[in-house]
């Protein structure tokens, strides 16, 4: 039987892939029609689930209908021709109308959804033997309570860890990583899709970052749940691998260093950066400079570079060709190269050949470990055409700021800068985008801003309740103090804990004490989304309340992050030569 992958051809009738496999006699076009919808004569015969290919080894090729399908033309003995045009004159009456092409960029989007969505267009015999074969190829980890148990929330954006392990898998990986390692998370990249889908950020963070581990659970084969002890003040790397840590801990560890709610993971070793770089074609990489790298075995000359294989995995792999030999040189190294590899799956090269579409899923599939969430083929694709709503020039790639450990004499390790570390993350939770776009308007969102906009009182007017509901120990005291010796609002209160803690900080009131939540909005920077306004007057001296969630950070700081960061970033559309 000849590779399926070689037979999926584009029908310019209809712009969706056809399964066309060669017999003796002619070409057999596969209905794309599902079977529910086709006749009798109209279905191939199929392989069931429960048959195995050694029991289908005596059909060889899988059958065709005794009627070759018709494509909205006429049959001929060497298989269906695309549909006709009318004579001069004919007004076409008595026969289908032709289906107008897709456009360009549906056709992109439709396909680059998920390269591996394209199996899921026929129903014939090669298309479930497609499916069947991509859906073996993925590997999943129960992460238990850590992330999303739904492939995406509807009107809420998608955040998801990128994790890199230095485990070796596959031929010619031995010079590479720690050699009895069962894979540490050595490259991290948190990638956040907007609620809006209009832009995305992509924010690696070092493995060598200083950061608090958080005590974790991992299931294990016998189906026990292993609870894992926390760690304080140690590299990031370690949230994986060690002491049997799965990708739910380092998501995890990402929560609490971030605040960021993860919904799933997708990781891949070494072998998958050789795989998916060579299914594409090849991946293009500018360098400043040649580079010799005896470590990573990588010598390549100045400027543009294609590179695929094992120089695809040197490179990304590299430290010792940048000046300072650093790991967040490497970072930017591969942001170029992932940021390249995206715009080449999604270019007309890959996209108009069914081989590298099979070749590239094909990859992709073996390489991915996910969780369970998104554990098969069309749950990634759904997830897949969620993402690729994004342009790419708006998927803007930044690295988690940071400074050298001051604790280190020599510094060999990094730390979360004191102020912007905070910021980006504060844009990330808040979905405020990176780069430069027309978000798309939404009505509840302006709603809730447009409470805001009106009278203000004054602060001696201001009646308010502090509850502390986030992390920050004394919190309410804490605001209390500020609001009354800073900002003259005398009349506000310590009430303690909250019953429970938050992620937001909230601000109830009644219609009658809209003028005093502005007023107090403005003082502490509160978004739109923190107002929650009653349906009944308060009664005279009735005070509002304001709890404080996770978001509040300290007394004085805007509870709404920034809106611009002066950090730097690079665009997956393009991006300048390694240094």
């Amino acid at each position: 039987m000849d590779d399926p992958a070689d037979q999926w051809v584009l029908n310019p009738a209809t712009g969706d892939y056809e399964l066309r496999l060669n017999h003796s006699g002619g070409n057999a076009t596969r209905s794309t029609v599902p079977p529910a919808q086709r006749g009798p004569s109209d279905s191939p015969r199929r392989r069931t689930p429960s048959q195995s290919p050694s029991e289908n080894a005596s059909e060889g090729t899988p059958r065709r209908s005794a009627e070759v399908p018709r494509q909205g033309g006429r049959r001929s003995a060497n298989g269906p021709r695309g549909p006709q045009r009318p004579a001069a004159g004919d007004t076409g009456h008595g026969r289908r109308k032709r289906k107008a092409p897709k456009s360009r960029g549906k056709k992109a989007l439709l396909w680059t959804g998920g390269v591996m969505a394209f199996v899921l267009v026929g129903v014939s015999a090669g298309g479930y033997w497609l499916y069947q074969r991509l859906n073996g190829n993925i590997n999943t980890v129960d992460i238990g309570d850590a992330g999303n148990k739904d492939v995406i929330t509807a009107n809420a954006p998608i955040n998801i860890l990128i994790i890199g392990t230095d485990k070796r898998t596959g031929k010619g990986n031995s010079g590479y990583g720690d050699k009895n390692s069962v894979g540490h998370a050595d490259t991290n990249i948190l990638f956040h899709v907007s609620e809006d889908r209009s832009n995305a950020t992509a924010m690696s963070i070092p493995r060598d970052l200083i950061t608090d581990i958080p005590e974790c659970t991992s299931k294990q084969e016998d189906g026990s749940v292993k609870t894992i002890p926390g760690l304080q003040h140690v590299r990031f790397n370690r949230s994986l691998g060690e002491a049997g840590r799965d990708p739910g801990c380092t998501m995890k560890t990402v929560k609490e260093l971030t605040g960021v709610e993860v919904d799933h993971f997708m990781m891949v070793d070494f072998n998958a950066v050789k795989t998916l770089s060579t299914a594409v074609g090849g991946v293009k990489i500018c360098l400043d400079h040649a580079v010799n790298d005896p470590k990573s075995h990588l010598k390549l000359p100045a400027g543009e570079n294609t590179v695929m294989g094992e120089d695809a995995l040197a490179y990304v792999r590299t430290r010792h060709a940048y000046a300072n030999e650093s790991d967040l040189d490497r970072i930017k190294g591969q942001q170029q190269f992932i940021g390249s590899m995206i715009r080449q799956a999604k270019s007309d090269d890959t996209l108009t050949s069914p081989t590298k579409l099979f070749k590239l899923a094909d990859a992709a599939t073996k390489a991915l470990t996910v969780d369970k969430a998104i554990g098969d083929v069309k749950k990634l694709s759904t997830l897949a055409k969620e993402i690729t709503k994004t342009d790419t020039k708006n998927i803007t790639f930044v690295t988690m700021p940071v400074i050298d450990n001051p604790d280190e004499p020599t510094p060999v390790t990094v730390v979360a800068h004191p102020t912007k570390a905070d910021e980006l993350f504060q844009m990330l939770r808040e979905d405020t985008s990176l780069t430069e776009v027309a978000a798309q308007k939404k009505k509840a969102k302006s709603k809730q801003d447009a409470l805001l906009k009106g009278t203000k009182a004054a602060p001696a007017d201001v009646r308010v309740d502090v509850y502390n509901g986030g992390e920050v120990a004394g919190g309410a005291q804490q605001t209390v103090t500020w609001l009354q010796n800073t900002k003259g609002v005398s009349k506000s209160t310590n009430k303690a804990n909250a019953p429970k803690k938050i992620a937001k900080t909230t601000l109830e009131y009644a219609p009658n004490q809209a003028d005093q939540a502005r007023a107090l909005a403005e003082m502490m920077g509160l978004p739109g989304s923190a107002m929650k306004p009653g349906t009944t007057d308060a009664e005279e001296l009735q005070p509002m309340v304001l709890t404080l969630g996770a978001d509040f950070k300290e007394a004085g700081r805007s509870i709404t992050g920034p809106k611009k960061i002066d950090i730097p970033k690079s665009s997956a559309e393009s991006a300048g030569c390694s240094k």
